[in-house]
């Protein structure tokens, strides 16, 4: 395998607290020797479980970024058993510019593993995190929210196949993390996703949709960052304390597929006709789509092609033929 060009401040290896950057060497006429800051820290406390956790996957998605700034600054080591290893802005010249991909090279890091050492940058860094981080992690978390084009209400995602002897380890770590929503969807180790990259890797994954809409919601973030303590504390990383939630219903576990999107057939004026959190059956009006720029054109109307839960809507009012309006979820019995 080449070697990545990414060189470390930082021994992942060592016990402590460490804080520094992951260099990727970038040359450009600004800096003809410069190199690209990739914001990383190791927490170690001797052997355990080891855990990758990350954030700013995309740019414009901020509610991660803020929960593992906050993770970083608080834990130290005498709080764990094991190593977590912490990405705040894993595709940082994407979270630097607040976008979903990267002003360098229009990369999505989530649908560019497992890299390429020698590409662009973003292959650099999705080669770098599947082949040297998740290559030494047993765990991954990977912390998304809808960006600064669509809204979630807050859910956990991991892969799931009926049968699998993984399956009661995941469903554990659903239920410590605790949020409203569980989405189950069908493996692909094969695709260019961080969870098929832990796949490869023969890493357990989880990840996150909380809110996003280009913004951070306080009762969502508050939400995930006591999750994500229960959910380190499961897998035996983490001894502090922390906090249940006193209040909180059950999980709502749902299985997700392709006729659970909505597409917006044409470019116009998006309104919706159903809310975050709305029960929706097949055939029922999802949207319409205004024209204005035609005077006395009616609004092209949008239905849903399947029953489900509304989990994601579309933030921006102005949309292209083809941007995804809405995303459900069917509700299922929780796994065994």
């Amino acid at each position: 395998m080449i070697e990545s060009e990414i060189d470390s401040e930082v021994d992942v290896s060592a016990d402590g607290k460490q804080l520094g950057y992951l260099r990727l060497a970038h040359s450009v006429h600004r800096s003809a020797y410069g190199w690209i800051p990739i914001p990383v820290a190791s927490i170690r406390n001797g052997a355990g479980p080891r855990v990758l956790l990350m954030a700013g996957n995309h740019g414009d998605e901020y509610e991660g970024q803020v929960i593992l700034s906050k993770l970083i600054r608080q834990l130290d080591p005498q709080d764990l058993r094991g190593s977590l290893v912490v990405l705040p802005m894993a595709n940082f010249p994407a979270a630097e510019a607040g976008l979903r991909t990267s002003p360098l090279d229009e990369g999505n890091l989530n649908r560019s593993f497992p890299g390429d050492p020698r590409g662009t940058p973003t292959q650099a860094i999705a080669h770098y995190i599947e082949s040297v981080l998740l290559a030494e992690a047993d765990y991954m978390i990977d912390l998304h929210s809808g960006g600064s084009s669509l809204d979630y209400l807050p859910a956990m995602l991991t892969p799931w196949e009926e049968g699998d002897p993984e399956n009661a380890r995941r469903k554990a770590l659903l239920d410590a993390f605790g949020l409203p929503y569980a989405l189950l969807f069908a493996r692909d180790a094969e695709a260019a996703y961080s969870s098929s990259a832990a796949a490869r890797q023969g890493v357990t994954s989880l990840s996150t949709e909380i809110g996003g809409a280009g913004r951070v919601t306080p009762a969502y973030l508050a939400m995930a960052e006591r999750g994500l303590l229960r959910l380190l504390a499961e897998i035996g990383v983490y001894k502090g304390p922390v906090v249940t939630e006193s209040e909180s219903t059950p999980t709502r576990y749902l299985d997700i597929r392709p006729e659970h999107y909505v597409f917006a057939p044409e470019a116009g004026i998006f309104e919706p006709l159903a809310e975050l959190g709305d029960a929706v059956e097949a055939g029922q009006a999802a949207a319409l789509i205004h024209h204005p720029q035609t005077p006395g054109r009616a609004p092209t109307p949008v239905s849903f092609a399947a029953s489900g839960l509304l989990l994601c809507k579309r933030v921006p009012a102005l949309t292209c033929r083809g941007d995804c309006l809405f995303h459900l979820g069917a509700e299922r019995s929780p796994p065994a």
